[in-house]
Parts: structure tokens; C-alpha cells; sequence
């Protein structure tokens, strides 16, 4: 073997230990991750209208009718699957759920923080899901500080004396994106995404 095919050889190698090495460490949270042997699945995600019933949706009302300012709330329903259906599910094999992440985005691309769109955010959670078992969990989807930051505070028909106005200057239509986090009894890592529609505005009757 010449000189020149060698040099070629041994750089090759080089290179081929070296993606080796980074596809090892930057994959190694995605292994993680799917090592547990259950995955979750959200089954269905409900908004909270006055009365506490379930709607496909959430209309956010920066301000109601008595100007106070409130926060929204969804239910989601979540599953628990396991990976391998012929192998009976165990106590290790139950999913806790210990927070959840949540962004908006507008459908024409306009999504700033605090200027297009409310700003993201996390909460805590506690809720166990067992194997091949459902839960439902409800949090809050839109906070109550908010509707007093830009762009919702935008929205709010409250002027500048206190005096109630019919309605604020328009309404916001976003999509909220969920993402639960969690672990199995092993420790192993799982999450689950979920999207609904939030349609903010100055919704007041009176």
C-alpha cells in the first residue's frame, strides 16, 4: 500500500471515530429518552369556559365583566402506553408528569414575545399515570400577569380613568403548544406534546 493510501486511510478513520464520538454524546439524552418503556399520549386538551364545562378551545378574556383580571385553564386527558402491549405494566412502569412547558405562535409568522405573542412559560405538576391507564390534569394555559403585559394588556377595553369601555381595540388568535415532561419509575425521561387554539380579547358584556 503506497504512502498516499495509507495517509487517506488513517484520516478516514479519524473522522469516522470522531462523528462516532459526537453522535454518542449528543445522542445520548435522546437515548435516554427512549429508553422507558412506556410513551405517552395525549388524548384529548379541553378549555375551562366560567362554569368549569369542557370546550375545544380557549377564549381568554383579558377582563371580564366585573374588571378583574383572571387566569385560563385546560384539562388534557393523558394515556400511558406501553411500548411492548404483551408484557403487563408494573408500578415502575407508571409515568409521573413534573411540569409542563408552554409556547404561543400566531399562524402568520408574527410570534415576538411580549410583543406578537404572550410570553412562554413553566409550571409544576405532580400527577402519576399508570401503565395502560389514563389521568387528566388541568393548569393554567394563559396567567393572569399575562393579560397586564403586552401584547394582551393591548386587548383590554379598561381606558385610562377606570371607565369600562364596550370592548378593547381587537381580538389575538394563537395556538398554544404544550409539552409535558415526566420520568418512569426507572427514572427514564418521557414527555408528550398537545396544541389548542387560544383566542384572546376584551370578551365583556357589559
Amino acid at each position: 500500500m503506497s504512502t498516499r493510501h495509507l495517509s487517506s486511510l488513517v484520516a478516514r478513520l479519524a473522522v469516522g471515530t470522531a462523528c462516532v464520538i459526537a453522535s454518542a454524546s449528543c445522542g445520548s439524552e435522546m437515548l435516554r429518552t427512549g429508553r422507558s418503556p412506556v410513551y405517552l399520549v395525549v388524548e384529548s386538551v379541553a378549555g375551562l369556559d366560567a362554569t368549569g364545562g369542557s370546550v375545544s378551545f380557549v377564549q381568554s378574556d383579558v377582563r371580564d365583566d366585573t374588571g378583574s383580571v383572571v387566569n385560563d385553564n385546560v384539562k388534557l386527558t393523558v394515556r400511558a402506553e406501553l411500548k411492548n402491549p404483551t408484557v403487563p405494566g408494573t408500578g415502575i412502569n407508571a409515568v409521573t408528569l413534573t411540569r409542563y412547558h408552554v409556547d404561543y405562535r400566531r399562524t402568520d409568522g408574527r410570534n415576538t414575545p411580549g410583543v406578537d405573542v404572550p410570553y412562554s412559560f413553566d409550571g409544576g405538576m405532580s400527577v402519576t399515570v399508570q401503565a395502560d391507564s389514563t389521568a387528566e390534569v388541568a393548569f393554567e394555559i394563559v396567567r393572569h400577569q399575562a393579560k397586564l403585559e403586552p401584547p394582551l394588556k393591548n386587548l383590554d377595553g379598561l381606558n385610562s380613568t377606570g371607565e369600562r369601555l364596550i370592548s378593547g381595540i381587537g381580538f389575538l388568535s394563537t395556538i398554544a403548544e404544550i409539552t409535558l415532561y415526566g420520568h418512569d419509575g426507572n427514572g427514564n425521561e418521557v414527555s408528550a406534546h398537545a396544541q389548542v387554539d387560544v383566542h384572546f380579547g376584551d370578551f365583556a358584556s357589559k
